[in-house]
């Protein structure tokens, strides 16, 4: 197995990726990616602990005394759980393994589909990040001092887009299988040719953290914290190294939709699915959620750092929220935060972060191809309805 280095999946380069295309700062840009009924949820093991939490899956009853349980949403009951990895292969930004507990929550089942974000910019007239036009002094920040102004006309909307090569290249160049297209975004995803057609039930993608933010407030929802995700994403499995167990293909099935085949020229989509997938098209986890590892990174609340763990070790962190600030020493001029889950594009001979501990920073005004969200909800939110 490769080792899963900081630099695997993603090492986010937010919109100075438009500089790929235009020439004259490659040398900055480094692009990482990835770089069924609940009778039939995944479980290969079987004889491992469950996580620690409350036998009744139920929620919390409202004042009315009958439980609500808003649609597209499962309830998580609160608990405790070992957060990160110390496997031997893993990323130090996933280390030290160390105990934390949450409170419950309702997470939804799915992330968010085309079908849904269009329904709230249809009712909001929102913009996405990747619709508006770069503003170059904001793009300044994160460069370094002294890089030129680029022609407007690379100044466009556009997006980062996975373009496989037809043969074999270097791994440790992204740029050879990313993209900057002008006119993509969450409508036209693979560039202004693209579109929508029969993929209403795929997850919204090309969505920056300030879009998917927008949309869970509409919802009357918000983004998970990094500790909410994983606890939903283990599905009650207590230190599997998958969601679903400790085998990759559990009696030789694929149980989540990631790279087969040899990265990153040639995937031959033994899953089904080349690219992203439609939502519920692989088997639930213990807590009946589709999709948690694979098909699209997701996005969470917390600002990422590469030694966000670095003082949990040795005892019990309750509800954490991440840290107040963003540091990663391979991009320290921008603000990123956490992404969870691992994509279509993560694969055995190359990242490997479709487990429940993996994660990496993203650029918070970055959408590509594999970047998708999901929302959550706690009791003690107000619940709002859409307008």
């Amino acid at each position: 197995m490769r080792p899963v280095s900081q630099r695997s999946p993603l090492r986010a380069i937010g919109r100075l990726s438009a500089f790929a295309i235009i020439g004259f700062a490659t040398a900055y840009l480094v692009v990482v990616l990835a770089s069924t009924p609940p009778s039939n949820a995944l479980n290969s093991n079987s004889g491992k602990p469950r996580i620690d939490a409350p036998h009744s899956s139920k929620a919390p009853e409202q004042a009315s005394g009958r439980v609500v349980d808003p649609v597209g949403m499962r309830w998580i009951p609160a608990g405790e759980f070992q957060m990160g990895s110390d496997e031997a292969h893993v990323a130090p930004a996933e280390q030290p393994r160390h105990r934390v507990r949450v409170d419950g929550f309702w997470i939804d089942e799915t992330e968010v589909t085309n079908s849904q974000f269009s329904e709230f910019v249809t009712a909001t007239g929102y913009v996405t990040t990747a619709e508006r036009t770069i503003d170059w002094e904001t793009l300044r920040q994160q460069l370094p001092p002294g890089t030129p102004k680029p022609p407007d006309e690379n100044l466009q909307p556009g997006s980062l887009v996975f373009t496989p090569p037809s043969e074999a290249v270097r791994l440790d160049n992204a740029a050879g299988w990313w993209s900057w297209v002008p006119g993509a975004n969450w409508r036209h995803p693979e560039g202004p040719d693209s579109n929508l057609d029969g993929k209403e039930q795929h997850p919204v993608v090309q969505v920056s953290w300030d879009d998917a933010r927008a949309y869970a407030t509409w919802a009357g929802k918000r983004l998970p914290t990094e500790a909410e995700w994983e606890f939903a994403a283990r599905g009650g499995l207590e230190g599997s190294r998958y969601a679903w167990g400790d085998e990759l293909h559990p009696q030789g099935k694929c149980v989540a939709n990631f790279w087969q085949g040899t990265f990153p020229h040639q995937n031959t989509a033994d899953d089904g699915f080349a690219r992203t997938a439609p939502v519920r098209s692989f088997p639930v986890n213990g807590y009946g959620l589709h999709d948690m590892i694979g098909n699209v990174w997701e996005w969470c609340g917390d600002w990422y750092r590469t030694d966000a763990y670095a003082d949990r070790s040795g005892r019990l962190t309750v509800n954490p929220t991440g840290p107040e600030s963003s540091r990663n020493p391979e991009e320290p001029l921008q603000a990123q935060r956490v992404t969870k889950g691992g994509s279509f594009l993560c694969s055995e001979g190359y990242c490997s972060n479709y487990r429940p501990s993996a994660r990496r920073g993203n650029a918070t005004d970055t959408g590509m191809s594999h970047v998708g969200f999901r929302c959550v909800r706690t009791p003690d939110m107000e619940t709002r309805r859409k307008p």
